[in-house]
């Protein structure tokens, strides 16, 4: 482990200026220290580009004075945030390798029995796994092998459902039709109950008395 930080720690500091790779193989780099000095060195190039900047408005080609001012101003800022850049990843690999060892530390001071637990508790962890990823599959399969099933209930349910509609629609249709053949029905039985009736006051109704004899012809003279 400590040689693999070791190593990537070089890689790391390859690109960087010659003080920061000898300071950060070293270990004894001031980092607020450094900070400080580039901060002043900021200020010193903001300073000197004011000054610069007033003296070129005194010139007969202003543009040009001020055109190169800035690129000296550009070219010495880049400098500052490249060295500001590579602080950050020193500070960066000092911290990572403070966790690195620390973490090295609290595996160096762990119980065998700990381990044990931790090992025990990794490998139960991967069976409840594994029995959720069988269970998982054994219901996809449950699933597959019922589905032409509730394919086939459903295909009757929908076709006992149109047949109902159907039946439904067709009544309303009828409807009217209906109606009107058991309103004729009555109006006949109606008028058959009426006729019965008439015929049965005809034939309960009293005679009359019988008409007296003609009477006798006068006599002949």
């Amino acid at each position: 482990m400590k040689n693999t930080l070791v190593l990537a720690l070089w890689l790391s500091l390859a690109g960087l200026p010659a003080w920061a790779q000898s300071n950060a193989t070293t270990g004894s780099a001031d980092l607020e220290a450094e900070r400080n000095r580039l901060a002043a060195e900021r200020a010193a190039i903001e300073a000197r580009y004011e000054t610069e900047r007033k003296a070129c408005y005194k010139k007969f080609a202003v543009e040009d004075c001020l055109r190169e001012s800035r690129g000296r101003r550009r070219t010495e800022s880049d400098g500052i945030k490249r060295q500001e850049s590579a602080l950050n990843d020193i500070e960066r690999q000092r911290r990572g390798a403070v966790e690195l060892r620390k973490l090295d530390e609290k595996k160096a001071t762990e119980r065998p029995q700990d381990s044990a637990e931790k090992r025990e508790q990794s490998m139960q962890n991967q069976k409840e796994r594994e029995q959720r990823a069988t269970d998982h599959a054994a219901s996809r399969a449950s699933a597959a092998e019922q589905a032409p099933e509730r394919e086939r209930q459903f295909q009757e349910k929908q076709q006992a459902q149109a047949r109902q509609q159907a039946k439904t629609a067709q009544r309303r249709a009828e409807a009217p039709e209906q109606v009107e053949r058991y309103e004729e029905k009555q109006r006949k039985a109606e008028e058959h109950r009426a006729s019965r009736e008439r015929q049965n006051a005809a034939r309960t109704k009293p005679r009359g008395a019988p008409l007296p004899p003609p009477a006798a012809p006068p006599p002949t003279p």
